[in-house]
């Protein structure tokens, strides 16, 4: 009898143990060493619509700036935990459909999506030049929420009149996939976002990282599919809170994006 309860605690040891260790795993997270691109933005806080990015490069084990910073725009009403590569077990509020908030944490880049024929001249990224079927689902009752879908316009679903990609309309010249809720999306906790461009310096998005187009056009550039390139958007005390565990630039790296601390 002994024997058989010594044995049983050997197992509930080695269950904590292996417990223990996927924890540990699992608070130590950070990028792979494979992502040699990676998007960084910071906003002031959790309700700031507005705040700066700059792209990063990985030399060894060290993040380089790729260029210089420029502003961006958030969702109107600021932002919140999304569902991505990092970000998804955080504590707090998370992203809902229609919220009119940005995802925040570290997101894989999607395909860019665009009424071109062709992407800007020097890009080499993974595109699609939008046709009169295809549709980006935004209701969650869908089965294909938050999915790229093409339908045949000839003869489209009743659905179709309402979760239609947009022809014609400037900001949406480019769409840059940030893959916030897609692995797998997850019914209403948000769909669509993209990197576009601004309607105006002063109009923030409904949840969107939006620009000028320069500077988009800038950024998808610089993209490069090979280079496994990443989103990271977080408020800046997150970002100070979080940045070595995972494995993002270090504060000095991206002091141009920090807010800076008002005068006495």
């Amino acid at each position: 009898m002994m024997r058989s309860v010594f044995r049983a605690s050997k197992v509930v040891l080695a269950c904590v143990a292996l417990l223990g260790g996927f924890r540990h795993a699992a608070d130590a997270a950070e990028l792979g060493s494979d992502v040699r691109q990676l998007i960084v933005s910071v906003a002031p806080s959790w309700n700031s619509n507005t705040g700066r990015l700059q792209c990063f490069e990985r030399a060894g084990d060290e993040w380089k700036p790729a260029g210089e910073s420029w502003p961006v725009l958030y969702g109107k009403s600021g932002l919140v935990w999304g569902r991505g590569v990092l970000g998804t077990d955080e504590p707090g509020p998370h992203k809902r459909e229609r919220d009119g908030r940005a995802p925040a944490g570290v997101f894989r880049i999607g395909k860019i999506y665009t009424d071109d024929a062709a992407l800007p001249a020097g890009a080499k990224y993974p595109f699609r030049t939008i046709s009169r079927g295809d549709a980006w689902i935004d209701d969650p009752t869908h089965p294909q929420y938050n999915q790229h879908v093409v339908v045949d316009a000839a003869n489209p679903p009743a659905w179709f009149e309402k979760q239609k990609m947009r022809h014609g309309d400037f900001a949406y010249r480019w769409l840059v996939e940030i893959r916030h809720n897609s692995d797998p999306p997850v019914a209403g906790e948000g769909s669509a976002i993209f990197f576009h461009i601004r309607r105006g310096p002063a109009r923030p998005s409904a949840g969107c990282t939006t620009m000028a187009e320069s500077d988009l056009v800038k950024l998808i550039r610089w993209l490069r599919a090979e280079q496994k390139p990443h989103y990271a958007l977080l408020p800046a005390a997150e970002y100070q809170a979080k940045w070595k565990a995972w494995g993002l630039p270090a504060p000095q790296a991206v002091a141009a994006l920090l807010p800076r601390a008002s005068s006495p």
